[in-house]
């Protein structure tokens, strides 16, 4: 309840900040999302949803509100986060906040609306009273209350239909540091028209070790007949909390590809849900995560298909070593109209020590009977002869070692299409792994 009360103290004094003219329609939406989580408050391991995660380090932790986007970084202290290749589009937000001088954006075609989230209020009001906080669900997940409550900031993108963006849009959030513990609410809408293409980048960064709280939201809405890629890049503090959720509206024939990378935070949830809402849609959701030390990696899938002829797979890689925890739950919904679902579902797992831990609950809920749908989960160790064989070539045991992690990784890596994204990832992937540079270099 104390809890419960600090945030709804603080929404009192945020509230009339934001109760402007841009803001005006989304007010009620506000005060709805907070009355929702005053009522849900925040999830506990009694919660299904939740049983493998505590969240009790976020809710006792006493969260300032981002008041600006504090000490701005230098340019050049965002290179490393940079993909090498074709310079494109790239919306940096410093603490929650958009950052004009540290973004780039370059000439786009012409049916591509790219801005902040704050400006498309004003320029493109229509657009975001069609789609804002219309998918993503305030009612019965509390961080996405929580986030509907205070959002004000974030990244939004508008596709027009027949569209074709070659390069990808990378959108970067930068944690620095702050005298308190921060907690920001990106918020970002991403409208992709009917035969649009196009790919997304949402990557959460730090630029210092520190305590703070990222609670993002992403709305995807993708038309008929459109192609959109959706790239997650999470490698933030060790002390680092973050909950990224991210809803899929899908109408007829639409193609969609969720990527998802988990490499640093301390707690991380990260909440993938498509809805399959048309006709002959398809969706892969694929992710890799990787943890160490103490960190805590949750990926919960929630899978619907709610039209007839869909398909959808799910493939889902964590290597865990030191006294590491992963979670892996996947659930595909089959409503009963969705008649001829495709569905798969997979989550493959390596435990590096013996005190690494994983929990997977991989689940179908099939309310239609023409379905093929298929579900399965594995856990076990490096192998020790592909080892022996490795180091009988004269590879020295922990060079070998590492080979054999990274070609597990690289089975997440390999079905990321977008090639300066997917290099980009492979050094990450590499520099975490012991002996990376071996790696590296023969990669």
């Amino acid at each position: 309840m104390q809890e419960k009360n600090s945030y709804l103290e603080r929404f009192s004094r945020f509230e009339p900040q934001v109760a402007g003219r841009d803001w005006a329609p989304f007010q009620p939406v506000r005060r709805a999302a907070l009355a929702r989580f005053a009522e849900l408050g925040f999830p506990t391991t009694q919660d299904e949803d939740w049983r493998f995660t505590s969240v009790a380090p976020i809710a006792k932790t006493a969260f300032a509100l981002s008041a600006d986007g504090g000490n701005e970084p230098a340019r050049r202290d965002l290179d490393p986060f940079t993909f090498q290749g074709p310079a494109s589009t790239q919306l940096v937000f410093v603490n929650g906040r958009y950052s004009p001088g540290l973004s780039s954006l370059r000439p786009l075609p012409g049916g591509v609306m790219v801005s902040s989230l704050a400006s498309a209020l004003t320029m493109y009001p229509d657009l975001m009273e069609a789609h804002l906080a219309r998918y993503a669900d305030s009612h019965h997940d509390a961080f996405t209350a929580l986030n509907t409550a205070f959002m004000e900031d974030g990244a939004f993108v508008h596709i027009r239909r027949g569209t074709a963006l070659e390069e990808p849009i990378h959108l970067l959030y930068v944690s620095t540091r702050t005298a308190a513990p921060v907690i920001t609410h990106p918020r970002n809408l991403i409208v992709a028209g009917e035969d649009s293409q196009a790919t997304i980048v949402e990557d959460y960064v730090s630029l210092a070790d520190g305590v703070y709280f990222s609670n993002g939201v992403t709305e995807v809405v993708v038309g008929q007949s459109g192609v959109l890629s959706h790239y997650l890049i999470e490698r933030e503090s060790p002390q680092a909390f973050n909950v990224s959720t991210l809803r899929i509206q899908q109408a007829r024939s639409s193609n969609v590809t969720s990527h998802s990378v988990l490499l640093g935070g301390a707690l991380v949830r990260n909440n993938v849900h498509p809805v399959l809402a048309g006709e002959g849609g398809e969706c892969l959701i694929n992710g890799l995560f990787m943890a160490t030390g103490r960190q805590h990696m949750d990926n919960y899938m929630r899978v619907e298909h709610a039209s007839p002829h869909c398909g959808s797979r799910q493939f889902y890689n964590g290597i865990l070593d030191g006294s590491s925890r992963g979670v892996f739950q996947g659930r595909i919904i089959v409503h009963k109209d969705a008649q001829k679902t495709d569905a798969k579902q997979t989550n493959r797992n390596l435990l590096l020590s013996e005190d690494a831990q994983i929990d997977t609950k991989p689940q179908l809920e099939i309310y239609a009977d023409d379905v093929k749908c298929t579900h399965g989960a594995t856990i076990g160790q490096v192998n020790e002869e592909a080892i022996f064989y490795l180091r009988s070539r004269g590879i020295a045991k922990e060079a070998a070692r590492a080979l054999l992690l990274f070609a597990f990784a690289q089975e997440s890596l390999q079905r990321m299409k977008a090639e300066p994204i997917r290099r980009h990832l492979e050094g990450l992937v590499a520099r975490w792994l012991p002996q990376g540079a071996l790696v590296e270099a023969i990669r």
